[in-house]
């Protein structure tokens, strides 16, 4: 009977190092699911600041930048008048710029708002749900999407005015 339970701690044991050596490895190595350049971006069900709930397929047909972000995170918060100036400049031009706020609450995210004069759309993600679709680690994240809904560019870090400009114009020519 001793042999016998002992056999059973070691399958058991062996489960279980099978179970984490496969969570290391899925975060390690990603899974297929997250999205990447040339596939179509993930969808998203999020509350705007503007309390409505928002799609990805409402901003279908308009190229998007999709950018992560949070008020904890210095480089987000230096790179949001460059977001903000290129909103106004191609807002015009069918390019819809969505910042999505990762894990705050809508106090935070509204007074950042108010303090900055910032007027592009804001996402709530309280949960990380469009985090985990996007197989977003670092931040700020951004997301260049065609018009068509495929991702042409991602950008890991801080973005300045000029080289998000040139990005938007690729993305704006490739139509």
């Amino acid at each position: 009977m001793g042999k016998s339970k002992k056999s059973v701690q070691i399958v058991i044991l062996l489960a279980i190092i099978l179970v984490g050596v496969y969570a290391v490895a899925t975060v390690v190595f990603g899974s297929d699911e997250v999205p990447k350049v040339g596939q179509k971006a993930a969808d998203f069900e999020l509350l705007g600041m503007d309390g409505s709930v928002h799609t990805m397929s409402e901003y279908e047909g308009k190229a998007r930048v999709i950018n992560f972000w949070g008020t904890y995170c210095p480089p987000c918060v230096r790179e949001m008048p460059a977001l903000q100036a290129q909103w106004e400049k191609w807002s015009s031009q069918g390019v819809e710029i969505i910042g999505i706020n990762v894990g705050e609450n809508k106090m935070t995210v509204e007074n950042f708002v108010a303090q900055t004069g910032v007027k592009f759309p804001i996402l709530m993600d309280p949960k990380r749900d469009a985090v985990a679709s996007f197989g977003v680690g670092p931040m700020p994240t951004t997301f260049f999407v065609s018009a068509s809904g495929k991702i042409d560019h991602i950008r890991i870090g801080e973005l300045d005015l000029n080289t998000l400009d040139k990005q938007i114009e690729q993305l704006v020519n490739a139509k």
